[in-house]
């Protein structure tokens, strides 16, 4: 039990006892630590609630609050905030606990839930580029995060492998296809092969025929496309792999929208026949009349011409995913612009019939140091594994710099690239843009990963000059302020890292990590740890060594290693 939980059940007590509602009893960090630990806006929400004075009503509640052994007496600040300022020994208690648990106080879901993570989502026969760094790192971290909660997760990479650009793809194969570049940069010269068939249907129409024919023939199953396609689909997922790899990401499923294909037909019959889709000029449409927003936007499954679209898809995949796995939670970490499409998505799918809970975590643009989208010169999109390979080259240099020997740069340089590439997404608020700055994503100072591994390694240079590790039985005392406002902050990481997943924020647990390594700083500054006495010193080793171990169980969490010298 976290200290919040243990003064919210004290505080819920305490409101029950003077006759008030105890599901008001909201405990949170204290906003200005100069009055207290904690607070809770408890007095002022039901003075509210009873048009009452807030201040009073906390002075009502204060008798019944038992805090002892865990608090000095709460005080009333402000309009009506209680606060409360943990009780030295009650927290040197906590951080011993903390020291002998290896998950670091932080407990697992009381009723684990099954979740499928739909992410990353690349497209066949074109390269992975900096628009899947968001979808990429934000899914992971939060499968990991679940996963450590000890919910049951499921990482699906739905890949676009699907649709009529194969047409043209098929046609440059057969007509224009390097061997050697095809072996060399398989993704290269399948794009080679899309543009070059397109540029050359601007002028003649019979290529355009032909590429089309080429599509039908593959719709049709022809083996000679067939293969050709499949070709296509495993050498542009060995490229993507590779940058998996790189990013140590993984997936436990990875159907694409050809999986589905099957099942679109009798998906719309279905529909059809259950009066969840009717016809509106010759089109298979979900109709939403009781939904104001959407009334006027039905969700088509079925053109006139019988194609079918991304929903028809997205449905079967949820039926799909629902037959499978009988998931309680299917999340899509997806892109800010699609939000109608999921909106409209799920209300089909609750007319169906489908309980599982369907979350769409949107997420907003990388955006280049001119505010605009990240573009190359050319007008394309950056390559990702152009912006991780160069990550990784301007790290070395950064450490060759500071004095780190060229040959144990290179490990480091990656740990520390990939690394800082990750933490500028995960310490954003998902649903902003943000703007991609090499200097300020591979800065020392401020707010990144290289600041934070870097209190990671000076928390290791202490055990080195110490020569020994810290006692986890050594007794701590934490009666420096410096000392206190670090204990304080280890407690609270176990209060951090489930609102990663209850509010899809992987940036929550960013910023703690920030705050507790400006904290150490100020712990280490203020107090001696190797030139204490010998019961202090001990005391300080075991903070010190609490602070190293939660630094790197989180940046873990956010997919990112620490080195051991940088």
């Amino acid at each position: 039990m976290t200290v919040r939980e243990i003064l919210r059940g004290r505080m819920r007590a305490a409101l029950e006892a003077a006759g008030l509602d105890p599901a008001r009893a909201d405990i949170s960090v204290a906003a200005d630590t100069r009055f207290g630990d904690y607070q809770s806006n408890a007095a002022m929400v039901l003075a509210k609630e009873r048009k009452s004075n807030p201040r009073q009503l906390a002075a009502e509640i204060l008798p019944q609050l038992d805090v002892d052994g865990i608090s000095a007496p709460p005080e009333i600040a402000g309009a009506g905030f209680l606060n409360f300022r943990l009780d030295p020994e009650f927290l040197a208690a906590r951080l011993a606990e903390l020291s002998a648990d290896p998950r670091l106080g932080i407990a697992t879901a009381v009723r684990p839930l099954r979740i499928v993570i739909d992410f990353s989502s690349p497209n066949v026969a074109k390269p992975m580029h900096v628009g899947h760094i968001r979808s990429t790192i934000l899914g992971d971290c939060l499968a990991r995060v679940a996963r450590f909660l000890g919910h049951v997760v499921v990482t699906d990479n739905h890949i676009g492998d699907w649709g009529t650009q194969f047409g043209k793809v098929i046609y440059g194969w057969k007509h224009f296809r390097d061997e050697p570049a095809l072996a060399r940069d398989p993704i290269s010269e399948l794009v080679r092969l899309y543009r070059e068939v397109n540029r050359i249907e601007e002028s003649d129409e019979s290529v355009k025929r032909a590429a089309r024919e080429e599509l039908v023939k593959l719709q049709a199953r022809d083996p000679e496309n067939l293969a050709i396609w499949k070709k296509a689909v495993e050498l542009s997922w060995s490229a993507f792999e590779k940058l998996y790899a790189m990013l140590d990401v993984r997936f436990d499923e990875r159907l694409g929208e050809s999986a589905y294909n099957d099942a679109l037909a009798p998906l719309c019959d279905d529909l059809a026949r259950r009066g969840i889709a009717g016809t509106s000029e010759g089109a298979l449409c979900v109709f939403f009349p009781e939904i104001p927003d959407l009334a006027e936007r039905p969700l088509i499954v079925r053109k006139s011409d019988g194609g079918f679209l991304y929903a028809t898809t997205d449905l079967a995949t949820i039926d799909y995913r629902v037959a499978r796995w009988n998931p309680d939670a299917i999340w899509y970490v997806v892109g800010a612009p699609q939000a109608l499409h999921f909106r409209q998505i799920f209300a089909a799918a609750s007319r169906i019939g489908i309980s599982a809970n369907l979350a769409h975590i949107a997420f907003g643009s990388i955006l280049g140091e001119d505010r605009k989208i990240m573009k190359t010169r050319s007008g394309e999109n950056v390559g990702l594994a152009e912006v991780l390979d160069e990550a990784v080259a301007r790290a070395g240099r950064l450490l060759v710099d500071r004095g780190l020997p060229p040959d144990e740069a290179g490990a480091t340089a990656r740990v520390i690239g990939l690394g800082a590439v990750k933490y500028a997404e995960l310490s954003q608020n998902r649903l902003t843009d943000y703007v991609f700055s090499w200097d300020k994503l591979l800065a020392m100072e401020g707010n990144t990963a290289p600041y934070l591994m870097n209190a990671y390694v000076r928390i290791r240079s202490i055990f080195r000059k110490a020569g020994a590790e810290a006692d986890p039985l050594a007794p701590v005392t934490v009666a420096e302020p410096a000392e206190r406002a670090l204990a304080i902050k280890l407690v609270q990481y176990a209060e951090t890292v489930p609102g990663v997943v209850e509010d899809f924020r992987p940036n929550l647990l960013a910023n703690y990590l920030y705050e507790l390594a400006n904290t150490f700083h100020s712990f280490y500054e203020a107090c001696p740890v190797l030139k204490a006495e010998p019961a202090t010193r001990a005391s300080r080793l075991l903070l010190c060594d609490l602070t190293a171990r939660t630094l790197a169980h989180g940046l873990s969490l956010l997919g990112i290693a620490c080195p051991d010298r940088m």
